[in-house]
């Protein structure tokens, strides 16, 4: 007995279908035990002994948003371009904006 090429289609793009979805179940199980948890984040903070908040470490002005002064990201010219990319991606703390 011999399969239909449209059969044999079928089976082909079903057996690609559940290899597709296991491999998101997969890796949502993967991230899933990733995560630590809020213990370990404790311990981990208090075994490197880190004192603030990092986004980026680029720039003082993005290192961490409350510590930014308006013009260092103008240090060399009034009117200079952000040298770093960080600095587009995050925004002046709010208590530096105008109402």
């Amino acid at each position: 007995m011999s399969l239909r090429n449209s059969t044999l289609f079928f089976f082909f793009i079903s057996f690609n279908t559940a290899l597709f979805v296991i491999m998101f179940v997969d890796a949502s199980h993967r991230r899933a035990a990733a995560i630590p948890s809020i213990g370990e984040k404790r311990r981990l903070v208090k075994d490197l002994q880190l004192t603030d908040l990092c986004l980026f470490t680029d720039t003082r002005y993005t290192r961490h948003p409350a510590m930014a002064d308006p013009f260092s990201p103008f240090q060399d010219h009034p009117c200079a371009l952000d040298h770093f990319p960080s600095g587009s991606l995050l925004g002046p703390p709010p208590h530096l904006r105008r109402p």
